[in-house]
Parts: structure tokens; C-alpha cells; sequence
């Protein structure tokens, strides 16, 4: 079908879908489809370039010398952006061809009820981990008004709350506001990382090459450990890669898209991941804030990591952490999106993130983490799975908006799928995620083919009754 066609078709399809429901959540038609590709590299370099993903290069580093050296590094990040562009690609699909929402995408498999469950396990932790970005922005902020004002400022509640505002107005304007905040972030962290990556050839080479380049390293668990925990961190993301395909332009080819995933990805984690490393085994410290100001003692310094923190804490929120939550809340209460991303942001103050910032929380904000993790592998299987093995990328996307049409209810087989696969993830932590996707995989297909025989989401399937 053509580009043309596939718009009159979305176009003519609004007219029949429930009148309730906010325009955010319904097809996107070509012509509402901003983001170029261009401006989509810089999304994901924006998403990349963060001190979290920094801390991940630093971990490789134990007691001095990095568990894996430089050339196991980039052997592990390639092959693990690999995966993640070609899991990006196969999910964004149906967003990219229909410009449906990941929340409309999980009716295919889960039905209208269960979405609600899987959605939220996408939906709550953003929001958790927008409140907790967004403390460690307020406290970067806090620092530099100390630094600026020679220490008569100092109020970190204010300063979070300032940027939990600045975002909340950001994130009004949707993707037109991500688009902007991304490239400009993307560019002034590169130029910084530039310099300081600078610094550490010039100054702190030797030990650098001693204790990461030259070192033994391995290629066992640690690497493949490594591997499932960068694809970790994007688990979550590519999981609702509907909702940020559905804004990029048409015409554009999956290999395109592979290429503007596995680039900005490469480009991002690479410059950052080198430069954590490089940071801790030249200073010993995996905090690479207090690496930088080990590295480099002056408060002029200080001052830029700091911003560099902040800038980094939105460009992250505005991409991950911030509009799936909303569709989720636009979703649930019939909110319009500007309202719903105001709630949002108003939540992430309520997960109180200086509580967990505290030492004392460490254990219990690390199981969180581990037990929501364990379903993102299993619900991403269910939805390719569903999409490609047994609809055969045939979905009537109109059915998607009808209370109660086809999908209404819930899914039993999707539902036991993923707590099969979510509680099979518990089995090898370090290899959780990809155990997960295949146990829920294969124990859907199963479900789907023999259990629950007249469950009307057969139909459209391959095993159809």
C-alpha cells in the first residue's frame, strides 16, 4: 500500500474511533510525522551521551584493572547494539507502518485489559526513574549555584524542583520540544566529553593503557554479562519503539532504520563508555563525577560536569522516561496529553527520589529494577512474536480502538507467557533478558497453538480455529 493510501486509510479510520479518546493516542497520519532522520540520530545521541551510561564503562573497571580490555569492550558493545537496532527495528514496525502507540500495540497481544498491566510495567518505572534523573539534575544544579555564588546558595529541593519544571514545560510541546532539546544536549555533551577525553590522553595515558588497553581482560561471563547489560539499559526503550517511530517521517526502509538506531547508538555509547573507563582506571573511582574532579581540579570544571549532568538528566527524561508514562495516564483516565504529561511530571515528585538516592535504599531500589526487568524480555517476545509469527504482520488496526471489538478482555496466553518468561528470567540473573525472550517466546506460541482453544484472539492468528 501506498504512502498516500496508508494515510486516507489512518484519516478514515478516525472518524469511527471512539470520540473519547485524546488525539495523542490515535494513528499518526504523514503529515503529523515531524522528526527527519537527521534530528532522529540526535534523539538517540542525546539518549546516549548520559552519566548513567558513563558509570556503565567505569563498572568494567574492579579493584584497579578492567575485567574486560579495550578491544573485548567494543567486541561486547558492538554486538549489543547490534541486537538492540535489530530489536528496534523489528518493534518499531508496526508503529512506523500503522503510527499507533506502544499502549495501542500491547492490545494486539494482550488485549484491551491486559494492556493495562503490561503498560504499566513500562509506565512506572519511567516515572520512577524520571523523579530519580531528576534529583541528580537537581543536585548538579544545587552545585553549581554553590560554586557560582561562592557558597552563599544552597537549596537542592529547590533546584530539583526547578528542573522538574523546566521538563514539565519541555515535555508540553511533545516531540517538537524533544527534537530541539536532544540536538542542541547531543552537541554541547560531545564538545565537553571531546575535551575531556582530551585531557586523559594527554595527562593520564600510561595508566589508562596499563590498566584497561594492555590488560588480560576475558571472554567469559564478564563479557557476556556486559553484553546483557547494556542491552539492559535499553530493554525498556526499545520495548515502546512505537512511540518514537510513529514520529519519524515515511519512506523510510528498515535497513534505513537499523542504520539510524545502530549509528547514533555506536557513536554515543562508544565515546561514553570509553571515556568512563578510561576515568576510572586512571583515577580508581567508578563515580565518574568524582573521577572528573580527580582528573581535572578546578571548579570552572566542576561547574561544566555539572551542567553537563543536567543537560544530560533531560535529554534522557525527554526520550525515555517521560512520554510513555503519559500515554499510559492518557490511556487510563481520558486525559488529554498535556494534562497527562503534567500529572506525569507531577508523579515523579511523589516517588521521592531523595529517598532513594540514600545508601540505606540501594538493596531495595536494585530488586525494583531487577523484578521489572525480568518482564521487559518477555513482553517484547510476546509482541514480535505475535506481530510476526502468528498475525504474520496482519493487524486490523481499527479492531486496536474498539472497546469492544476483537481484543477486548485479555489475553490468558499472553498473560501466563509473561510470568512464565519473568519468572524463568530469575533462574541466571546476568543472563535474564535474553533467557526471558526465549522462554516467553516459546511458551506463547505453545499457549496460543494448544490452551484456551476457543480464546477469540486466535483469530487473525495462524492457528485460527
Amino acid at each position: 500500500m501506498s504512502t498516500n493510501a496508508t494515510s486516507s486509510v489512518i484519516e478514515e479510520m478516525h472518524s469511527h474511533q471512539d470520540r473519547s479518546l485524546d488525539p495523542s493516542l490515535k494513528p499518526k497520519v504523514e503529515s503529523d510525522r515531524k522528526l527527519t532522520p537527521m534530528s532522529y540520530m540526535f534523539m538517540w545521541i542525546g539518549d546516549g551521551v548520559n552519566l548513567g551510561n558513563m558509570t556503565l564503562g567505569a563498572s568494567l573497571v574492579v579493584a584497579g584493572t578492567a575485567v574486560l580490555n579495550l578491544f573485548q569492550t567494543f567486541v561486547a558493545a558492538i554486538i549489543a547494539i547490534g541486537i538492540i537496532s535489530t530489536f528496534f527495528v523489528l518493534n518499531d514496525r508496526i508503529g512506523y507502518k500503522t503510527g499507533i502507540p506502544y499502549v495501542m500495540q500491547l492490545r494486539m497481544s494482550f488485549g484491551i485489559k491486559g494492556s493495562v498491566i503490561s503498560s504499566l510495567l513500562r509506565g512506572i518505572p519511567a516515572i520512577i526513574w524520571y523523579g530519580f534523573q531528576s534529583w541528580t539534575g537537581g543536585t548538579a544544579l544545587n552545585e553549581i549555584g554553590k560554586i557560582v555564588s561562592k557558597g552563599s546558595f544552597d537549596n537542592l529541593v529547590l533546584c530539583f524542583i526547578i528542573i522538574q519544571l523546566l521538563q514539565i514545560v519541555l515535555s508540553l510541546y511533545s516531540f517538537h520540544a524533544v527534537k530541539w532539546v536532544e540536538m542542541l544536549a547531543s552537541i554541547i555533551i560531545l564538545l565537553g566529553l571531546v575535551y575531556v577525553f582530551g585531557v586523559l590522553l594527554t595527562s593520564h595515558s600510561e595508566v589508562v593503557g596499563e590498566k584497561w588497553i594492555h590488560t588480560k581482560g576475558s571472554w567469559g561471563l564478564p563479557f557476556f554479562s556486559f553484553i546483557m547489560m547494556f542491552m539492559g539499559n535499553y530493554a525498556a526503550i526499545f520495548l515502546s519503539a512505537a512511540d518514537y517511530s510513529r514520529e519519524l517521517k515515511t519512506g523510510i526502509s528498515d535497513t534505513k532504520r537499523g542504520f539510524l538506531y545502530f549509528t547514533p547508538i555506536l557513536v554515543a555509547y562508544g565515546f561514553v563508555l570509553t571515556i568512563g573507563a578510561m576515568l576510572a582506571s586512571a583515577t580508581g573511582i567508578s563515580n565518574p563525577v568524582k573521577a572528573f574532579a580527580v582528573v581535572v581540579d578546578n571548579s570552572y570544571i566542576t561547574v561544566a560536569v555539572s551542567a553537563f549532568i543536567v543537560i544530560g538528566v533531560i535529554a534522557v527524561n525527554m526520550v525515555a522516561n517521560i512520554i510513555p508514562p503519559t500515554y499510559v495516564i492518557t490511556l487510563l483516565t481520558k486525559a488529554n496529553y498535556k494534562v497527562a504529561v503534567t500529572i506525569t511530571g507531577l508523579l515523579a515528585f511523589c516517588s521521592f527520589p531523595w529517598v532513594l538516592v540514600q545508601d540505606s535504599s540501594a538493596a531495595g531500589l536494585g530488586l525494583f529494577i531487577l523484578i521489572y526487568s525480568a518482564f521487559l524480555g518477555p513482553i517484547v517476545s510476546i509482541l514480535l512474536v505475535d506481530y510476526y509469527i502468528l498475525r504474520k504482520q496482519r493487524v486490523n488496526v481499527e479492531e486496536l480502538y474498539q472497546e469492544k471489538g476483537p481484543f477486548s478482555g485479555y489475553n490468558p496466553c499472553a498473560m501466563l507467557a509473561m510470568l512464565i518468561g519473568a519468572g524463568a528470567a530469575f533462574i541466571e540473573v546476568d543472563l535474564g533478558w535474553i533467557i526471558g525472550v526465549v522462554v516467553a517466546g516459546v511458551t506463547y506460541i505453545l499457549l496460543t497453538k494448544f490452551a484456551f482453544k476457543h480464546s477469540k484472539f486466535k483469530k487473525g492468528t495462524i492457528f485460527e480455529y
